[in-house]
């Protein structure tokens, strides 16, 4: 039998995170984030990372793996997390992978084989200091097909993407390779008024815990606001506003409204896997049951 992988997976702000120390204490198991911004050293109220307390013991890994300055592929997070994996499991352990970046979680389920092309220092310096509309285009011109299926607001998807069809004149469609696992994902969602007043109260909570405070340490740090701008979400806002380009109330309503949009997306994407087993979070006892069939 192949060992079994845990997956917990969703939007943001749904709780995620609570839930996957829970389970893994439960079970024995040991946590990977599969978080695009979680993995960059200092990003940690802005992007609600989990902290020592919270992690009640549980060992996470593929949290604070690198630094900001520094662009982190799926490439990178897939070798890491196999590594992981690997290790878990030769402990005797489970291995629960917990996040929110479908494209993260679907290269690792379906042991997608990614493109062998090496980072371009020199092209990515160019393509940093553009918008990401300026990128979108680019990519339109390069690979009409990949821009068609993009994000077309995450700049460092469109940067590695330009990267790859500039090497190879397009981005090819991506091809599944046997795995040694057997992946199990168990989806958590919340209806989106009840999702909204969360991201809501969550901003507000990493307002008063310092969130503002952290950007301003990273800037200080040599972290320059075009790249926290192209870090997206949270950390571009804070920059705008440190900028002076916007004020505090448009930060923090725009952000809202940018976190909203950014979680319907990950919905879109989650929902066409049909693999996944949906709960609502507060469904504990369904979801301990389902959980223990599953792996037993």
């Amino acid at each position: 039998m192949k060992p079994k992988v845990l997956v917990i997976l969703g939007p943001t702000a749904v709780g995620k995170s609570d839930l996957a120390v829970e389970i893994a204490r439960h079970y024995n198991g040991e946590v990977i984030s599969a978080d695009s911004r979680q993995v960059y050293k200092g990003f940690d109220i802005g992007t609600g990372k989990i902290t020592k307390k919270e992690m009640r013991g549980v060992p996470h890994h593929l949290l604070d793996v690198i630094n900001p300055k520094k662009i982190y592929s799926v490439e990178g997070w897939k070798k890491d997390t196999e590594k992981a994996i690997r290790d878990i499991v030769s402990r005797g352990k489970l291995p629960i992978i917990c996040g929110g970046t479908g494209f993260y979680i679907q290269s690792i389920v379906d042991n997608i084989v990614l493109p062998d092309v090496p980072a371009n220092p020199e092209l990515r310096k160019q393509l940093s200091l553009k918008s990401t509309e300026d990128l979108f285009s680019i990519l339109t011109q390069l690979d009409p097909n990949r821009a068609n299926e993009i994000d077309q607001k995450n700049p460092v998807r469109l940067i590695r993407a330009i990267e790859i069809a500039t090497a190879l004149g397009s981005v090819p469609k991506p091809t599944h390779a046997k795995t040694e696992y057997e992946f199990i994902q168990i989806g958590f969602s919340l209806p989106l008024e009840i999702l909204r007043v969360k991201i809501h109260n969550r901003l507000l909570s990493r307002m008063k815990k310092g969130m503002l405070r952290e950007a301003q340490h990273l800037h200080a740090k040599g972290l320059s606001y075009k790249r926290m701008e192209a870090l997206g979400l949270e950390y571009r806002y804070l920059a705008l506003y440190l900028q002076k380009k916007i004020s505090k109330q448009d930060m923090l309503q725009k952000l809202e409204i940018e976190i909203g949009q950014y979680a319907r997306r990950q919905m879109q994407w989650f929902k066409r896997d049909e693999r996944i087993k949906w709960f609502e979070p507060t469904q504990t006892k369904e979801i301990y049951s389902w959980i223990h069939t599953t792996l037993f």
